[in-house]
């Protein structure tokens, strides 16, 4: 059955500008806006951009403008120049497929350069996955999880200072397959049995501790919480610790073992998921219902991959998600991080296999489970091309928030809108509304 779709859009004035090269004083800024508010267009309309020069919040006398218009960052491209009239100029284009329009705009005066970006979205809720499901994709990740439920729990939960006097915090290890998992848990001091709903908090990319201070947060609010850090390294250790990790055996992390589905790195990452949900379901205070899975970029796929992969999950939140469409190049469009295949590579065909296993598109074809998403329409990490694919491919009940003038950040609105559909799914779930 066809889930519910709501679209959110954060509708703006004025655009923001971006990838500011290099800084200048007085102040000068450049932004791009869509001539739409909520920067949403149909399939061949005109969407006009006004690209705009300011200096210390006044128009600019003079000058010009070089501009690109693209899909979403590849080809089809047209560059020119435009002359800025009192510090305005407008740019023109269309798209005659579902995809988003992006305008990018260089400004450069002496040694000063500013650079900026605008999008606009053209039937974007018609995009499609690149690839279809593979025929075996469900077998293959259901003899991972046998094999990962070959391997006994064994959590260990050890008491460690809380910061919130009204919450009790615990850092935890459970063994998995290959690195376990690592992780803070938090539940409110004096939590009965079967009260609390589960929240599964999972990071970005890069390499770091657990964040107790989050857990806290969340079971401030309520919530028998859990943040796991990603790649199941001990917790508390010293910046320098996870510094050289970063530098060193896991600064590639994000491409290795691409070759085969076997060895992609993320299988370990997105099992150590599963191992998650079985400590915290094992937990007594656990309301035996709820079970939600929030996260950003790195952290936003995993929130995916978790509603795919695990039947328990009942509602996910994935903010500016990675890991989504990473076929995209072989139909002429952009991947988002972490960009398995680099745009215009030839990569073999095992590796163009390997990485359909780990695609954000087909967990959300695979989950059960609502879910919220969040877009920034200027996102060049996790663009809004390969979002808006998974996002079409979740047929459960769903919202996405558009942020018009984000790039790979959730902006203020965006990070509010994602706490509280959170909160929402919560409260409906406390008055004994379905999960699906």
């Amino acid at each position: 059955m066809v889930g519910q779709v709501v679209v959110l859009s954060w509708m703006v004035a004025v655009g923001c500008a971006a990838e500011v090269a290099v800084a200048v004083k007085p102040a000068q800024t450049l932004t791009v806006v869509a001539d739409r508010a909520d920067a949403l267009y149909r399939r061949g309309e005109t969407v006009t951009f006004t690209v705009k020069l300011e200096v210390e919040g006044k128009p600019a006398a003079e000058g010009e403008v070089q501009w690109t218009l693209s899909q979403d960052g590849v080809e089809p491209k047209r560059s020119g120049q435009a002359k800025l009239v009192e510090g305005r100029a407008t740019v023109t284009g269309t798209l005659d497929a579902p995809g988003f329009l992006q305008c990018r705009a260089t400004w450069q005066g002496g040694e000063a350069k500013l650079t900026a970006l605008g999008g606009a979205g053209i039937e974007p809720t018609q995009i499609k996955p690149s690839q279809p499901v593979p025929e075996d994709f469900g077998t293959f990740w259901a003899a991972k999880k046998a094999a990962l439920a070959a391997v006994p729990v064994k959590a260990r939960l050890t008491p460690v200072p809380s910061p919130r006097k009204t919450v009790e915090t615990f850092d935890v290890q459970a063994d998995s397959v290959g690195a376990g998992v690592s992780a803070y848990l938090a539940r409110p001091v004096g939590a009965k049995p079967k009260s609390l709903p589960i929240i599964l908090t999972v990071h970005g990319a890069g390499v770091s501790s657990s964040n107790l201070s989050g857990a806290a947060g969340w079971a401030d609010a309520g919530a028998l919480a859990m943040d796991l850090n990603a790649h199941g390294l001990p917790n508390g250790n010293p910046k320098e610790f996870y510094a050289a990790l970063a530098a060193g055996e896991l600064k590639e992390y994000r491409r290795a073992g691409r070759e085969s589905r076997d060895t992609v790195y993320f299988l370990g990452m997105y099992l150590r998921l599963v191992r998650a949900i079985d400590v915290l379901t094992a937990q007594p205070e656990w309301d035996g219902r709820t079970v939600v899975v929030y996260g950003s970029s790195q952290g936003g796929a995993q929130a995916i991959a978790a509603a795919g992969l695990d039947p328990r999950v009942t509602y996910f939140v994935a903010g500016v998600p990675a890991g989504c469409d990473h076929t995209g190049g072989l139909v002429g469009r952009i991947a988002g991080w972490p960009k398995f295949l680099a745009t215009g590579e030839q990569a073999s065909p095992g590796v163009v296999a390997a990485v359909r296993y780990f695609d954000g598109v087909n967990f959300a074809a695979m989950a059960k489970a609502p879910g919220f998403f969040t877009v920034g329409f200027i996102d060049t990490t996790c663009p809004p091309t390969s979002v808006y694919a998974a996002f079409n491919a979740l047929r459960a009940a769903k919202e996405i928030f558009n942020d018009v003038p984000a790039g790979h950040t959730n902006s203020p609105a965006a990070g509010k809108a994602m706490r509280e559909a959170a909160l929402r799914h919560f409260a409906v779930m406390a008055a004994g509304g379905g999960a699906r």
